[in-house]
Formats: structure tokens, sequence, C-alpha cells
């Protein structure tokens, strides 16, 4: 089952996506407005229920950003061992993990595009799989961190480069252009480890490959995110956690091979799906 905020006839929804078109399930629940009011309230697996007998109500419709008032977007940086080395400092794995906020704000949905602002060219991608928190804890131990984890999506984690060398101690600037990134298409319920386990994530620029890898490689693994992060602040339901992206980004490559307006950017991942979006230049 997959889940998803959407617009249709200028109206924000969620509902249940299927291959005709999308369920609306927000008009029956109309307590909780957005999907992470029904995370935050314990009802995500009421809305699974929901949509088994549910039918099409509409077949026209725009991917919303999955969570669009996500309260707090976690993300990992440089967490694959070729991603470490990419950065060529001679440094060994570190013993913490790097970590920045994202707002939700800085993202869009599923085939919609990323905006390139006017200020600087060097727009980015970083696939990678974003966990969806359903359980409040804190100092999770690893062996229960699966269990606080409500569902999965993507995230093309979309990155002005000269804007994240702004500050000496932070990457905040350059993480945060609106709508810069993307997250969806979809929820999909997380029921068992292995959709992380043994889940890998693929970009495509224009179709051509520019990142494989396996979540397997983690040098922080997911269940050690969550231990680390509960540990410092109790994560609560409708926290996101944006989990790493593999070696491959365009600013590694010589020359950098930034993105531009007309790019199709796609991030498979594994039993989730595909996120994809073009590329356009902020109209001002």
């Amino acid at each position: 089952m997959k889940i998803a905020s959407y617009i249709a006839h200028g109206q924000p929804y969620y509902g249940a996506v299927t291959d005709d078109g999308m369920i609306a399930l927000s008009p029956d629940l109309p307590q909780w407005q957005t999907l992470t009011e029904v995370i935050r309230a314990g009802q995500f697996d009421r809305l699974l229920d929901m949509a088994g007998g549910g039918s099409v109500t509409h077949d026209r419709f725009v991917y919303d950003m999955v969570l669009p008032d996500a309260p707090r977007i976690l993300c990992v940086g440089v967490n694959f061992p070729d991603r470490n080395a990419e950065y060529k400092d001679g440094s060994e794995q570190p013993k913490h993990m790097s970590l920045f906020p994202r707002f939700a704000s800085g993202f869009t949905g599923h085939d919609s595009p990323l905006i390139r602002p006017p200020e600087n060219a060097t727009l980015d991608y970083e696939g990678e799989v974003a966990i969806v928190i359903g359980k409040a804890g804190r100092r999770i131990r690893p062996e229960d961190a699966y269990d606080h984890i409500a569902a999965l999506t993507i995230c093309n984690e979309g990155t002005i480069r000269d804007w994240v060398r702004h500050a000496k101690f932070n990457v905040t600037q350059g993480k945060n252009w609106d709508r810069s990134g993307a997250m969806g298409p979809w929820l999909v319920p997380f029921t068992h480890a292995t959709q992380l386990d043994e889940a890998r994530i693929v970009t495509r620029v224009n179709g051509d490959i520019r990142q494989d890898d396996a979540l397997s490689r983690m040098m922080f693994p997911i269940r050690q995110q969550i231990e680390y992060i509960s540990t410092f602040m109790a994560l609560r339901p409708g926290d996101v956690i944006v989990t790493g992206t593999p070696t491959g980004a365009g600013a590694r490559f010589d020359p950098p091979r930034y993105l531009a307006p007309g790019d199709v950017v796609e991030v498979e991942v594994t039993g989730i799906g595909t996120l994809r979006n073009t590329v356009e230049d902020e109209r001002i």
C-alpha cells in the first residue's frame, strides 16, 4: 500500500495510490488535515485499512511533498565509505555521524521541478532513503529502533553546493533553498527489517546512473542513527530522518556535473519506488 499527499482541483488531500488514480482518505478524517497529523495521532494503520475498500476519487492530481508540514527533518551526512573518501582529506571513518536540519519548505513533490535559484548554479542531487518515525522514544536501543518506524519514503536531498561553504561549522544555508529537493512520491508502511536491510539506492540523471549502493554499506546504519539521535532528543511521531547518500553526487566529478534546467533526476529505492523530478530555474 502506498499513501501520498497530493493536490486535486486546487485542494490538498492525502490518500491511497492506485494504478488508476488516488483514493482520497482525508475527507473521511477531517480531524487530521495532513498525513503528519495522522501519524502523530498514531492512526497510520487506520489509513491502510480504509484504503483497502475504497474506489478512485481523483484521476487527475499533482503529487505534493509527501509530508508538507513535517515538523522536524534531520539528515545524516557522509554516511557511505566511498562518500567519506570523496572528500580526499585522508580522514578515517568518523566516530560520530554528521547531522544537519532541513525544513519542509525545501522540498517539492514527485514529478514537480527542482528549483535552481538565480543566486547560484551549483544545484546538486543526493538520492537517499527517508524514514518516518511512528512511535515516540528517547535513548532507543538499536535492537528496538525499527519498532519506532512507521513508514519509508525517498528523498532527493538537493543542495546548492557553494552555499554549504558560507560558514565554518554548518551547511544549513546550502541545504534549505525553497523547493531545491524532493520527497516522495509516497509513504510505504514499514513492516519488516528487510525493507531497509536489503534495499538499494540508484540515482539517475537523464538516464545515466550516477549513484548506486546498498543501505547495508552505511557507515552508520539506520538502527544506530535512531539510537544516536534519540540520545539527545526525544523522537516524536512525524519526525523524518534522511539517512545518507552514496558516492556519485555531481560535485564530486571533475569537472563537477551540476543540475541544469531540463535535466531529469530519478531516485529509485528497492521496495519503495522511484522519485522523479525535472529541473527549472526560479522565476523571479
